[in-house]
């Protein structure tokens, strides 16, 4: 069906003959090689190489760009929001409505969670990819309630068990309890979201949580939820968390913290200052930062405009380029540098300073013999061809694996956790000068002697 449908659409003097070749193409003549998923990758070097018949790698090129330029964008996306955030805030995905069509929304959910986020809104990525999923109510369930004649049903049985309590009485009483403490008149506290949370609370009492900001995070939000957990509490329940989704994040987060700490301390129950606080509301890596700057006692950070559409940058420009046809290396010229191609079947090594940072990705020819630990190497750094560099590398490590070959897969794929927590290795054994997000220091991407030798014998043949 495909090589009829290219029939249709082709030249009508296409050769048959053309055709009939599409139709034996198979794999089992190429071989795939890459650096392994999760890993940082610098500028220049490549992380895959394919070797097969010309006809066969030259049909593969888009489909490999598509794969891998959005992917490795959103992985680094994700994991810049990780480095922002710092290990311990838990960062979830929550894209799914802003993302480009349902095909990216899955993809964004899959790659950020590889690049350091803890859990994904999007549930069928949840199931399709085993990502961990999580969320809070949402606005419209708030607002959908009016008074607490509403919440049916409305009665809970303890926790250990006994008679039935009716929770919204219940929930009524603590709440002039809490607003005598806060100081805040119980009549502002809306009604219609005091049912909300009641009826949220009936439902899942050992679930329970709080989204603050429908009406007034003060007067309303933070009192009914608070009314709502103690009560819970009474029956033997612990309340799992509030969000916030609008205004100073930092600093209302620590508002609520007090407010959590006095409750906690004034109704003897200790727990109630710990109860996580998540925030969302397009978050951005300046929003991270102004977090640390200020100070907050955020728990849990939903982050999705700013996360899947990489609005730093749009888009990713990975490259797939010929260097080397028959035997014959081969090189794009070009005025600029940056975008000449390096040429021949090449290694990638890694090279670690005496701290176990790496410092340097050196690129050789694949017949080369392989860097020593110890050795002193002349390299030629990118960018500074015309200068010899001495290094000696105190550890040196092969970055490409063979993944496929004769049409099968060789190397045993890791699963998506184990991709991500390879990413957070990867990216912790960096310098700190290499991995600050601003005005870091430039990684240097190197070639061998020999390499060096065969780009000017081509640049000057040409």
């Amino acid at each position: 069906a495909d090589v009829a449908y290219l029939r249709s659409v082709l030249p009508s003097n296409t050769d048959d003959a053309f055709f009939d070749y599409l139709a034996t193409l198979d794999a089992s003549e190429v071989t795939v090689t890459a650096i392994p998923e999760g890993s940082v990758v610098f500028a220049r070097v490549p992380f895959l190489q394919v070797k097969g018949p010309l006809l066969v790698v030259q049909l593969l090129e888009t489909t490999l760009l598509c794969l891998v330029n959005y992917a490795s964008l959103v992985a680094t996306n994700a994991a810049r929001f990780r480095l922002l955030a710092g290990p311990d805030v838990k960062l979830m995905e929550m894209g799914l409505r802003r993302a480009q069509g349902p095909d990216g929304a899955l993809s964004a959910s899959k790659y950020s969670y590889i690049g350091g986020f803890d859990c994904t809104s999007n549930i069928l990525a949840g199931k399709l990819y085993g990502i961990p999923v999580c969320g809070t109510i949402a606005h419209s369930f708030v607002m959908s309630f009016r008074s607490l004649e509403e919440v049916q049903p409305r009665e809970l049985p303890p926790r250990a068990g006994g008679d039935p309590v009716d929770l919204a009485a219940l929930a009524v009483s603590w709440l002039q309890r809490v607003c005598d403490l806060l100081q805040t008149p119980p009549g502002k506290a809306n009604q219609g979201e005091l049912a909300a949370f009641v009826s949220y609370a009936v439902t899942f009492p050992c679930d329970f949580q709080g989204l603050l900001d429908t009406y007034c995070v003060r007067r309303s939000g933070l009192p009914n939820f608070c009314a709502v957990a103690l009560a819970l509490h009474q029956l033997g329940y612990q309340a799992i968390g509030v969000r916030l989704d609008s205004g100073d994040l930092a600093q209302q987060s620590k508002e609520i913290r007090r407010v959590f700490r006095d409750c906690g301390a004034h109704f003897q129950v200790p727990w109630f200052g710990t109860i996580p606080i998540a925030v969302s509301n397009d978050i951005s890596e300046q929003s991270l930062e102004e977090f640390r700057r200020e100070g907050s006692e955020i728990d849990m950070i939903g982050i999705g405009t700013n996360l899947v559409t990489c609005p730093l940058q749009p888009s990713l420009g990975c490259v797939y380029k010929l260097v080397e046809v028959n035997g014959s290396p081969c090189l794009k010229l070009t005025e600029d540098e940056e975008k000449m191609t390096i040429p021949g079947m090449k290694t990638i090594y890694r090279l670690y300073d005496a701290a176990g940072h790496p410092f340097m990705d050196l690129m050789a020819l694949e017949e080369e013999p392989s860097p020593s630990a110890g050795q002193e190497l002349g390299i030629h750094v990118l960018g500074r061809l015309g200068e010899t560099t001495k290094v000696i590398p105190s550890t040196v490590e092969p970055l490409h694996r063979t993944y496929f070959r004769d049409g099968q897969v060789c190397e045993p794929l890791p699963s998506l956790p184990e991709v991500r927590t390879y990413a957070q290795v990867s990216l912790n054994l960096l310098s700190p000068t290499h991995r600050r997000l601003h005005e870091p220091q430039p990684y240097p991407v190197a070639v061998t002697e020999r390499l060096h030798r065969l780009f000017l014998e081509l640049r000057q043949g040409s």
